[in-house]
């Protein structure tokens, strides 16, 4: 079963076109997330507090293994998808092909850009547009010491 939170990007557009004649601010991220932890949780809720309501840019299958690796996805997108509609602080999904979110950035010209502080703000894509539609990029800080990564490592050496 699929959410009613997850959108295609055209559908997700014109909901958001919508949302925006009542002046929310809209906050954009985008991720992978594969193995669903509280590094995840941590950063989705401190990217929820950034305005009014939080769409997340899930990459699908092909990006994540074009990213991540042949091995990877462990979990399918349309799983992925649904944990994260499962989220209180998460508004709405939209899944993108592409390795990076720049062309669903351009769609939907967040209010604001979310991405972990472990980017430099000059190496976010898609921050040139955001800011000249009059918008702002914020860095969240990162729990180190999780993630998928290290989950995957440790059932390996536990179980391996």
């Amino acid at each position: 079963m699929v959410s009613e939170k997850l959108l295609s990007l055209t559908d997700l557009k014109k909901q958001l076109e919508l949302i925006r004649r009542t002046c929310k601010k809209i906050v954009f991220t985008n991720g992978c997330f594969d193995i669903l932890h509280v590094g995840h949780v941590y950063y989705l809720e401190k990217a929820r507090l950034c305005g009014d309501l939080l769409v997340v840019g899930l990459n699908s299958d092909k990006s994540v293994g074009a990213i991540k690796g042949p091995k990877r996805p462990i979990v399918p997108q349309e799983e992925r998808a649904e944990v994260l509609a499962g989220l209180w602080m998460v508004d709405f999904i939209t899944i993108f092909d592409e390795i990076d979110p720049l062309e669903v950035i351009k769609s939907l010209t967040p209010d604001v850009l979310i991405k972990g502080a472990d980017w430099s703000e000059d190496k976010i894509i898609g921050t040139d547009h955001v800011k000249a539609g009059g918008g702002e990029v914020a860095r969240i800080p990162m729990i180190h010491a999780v993630s998928t990564t290290k989950i995957i490592d440790t059932i390996i050496n536990r179980f391996g």
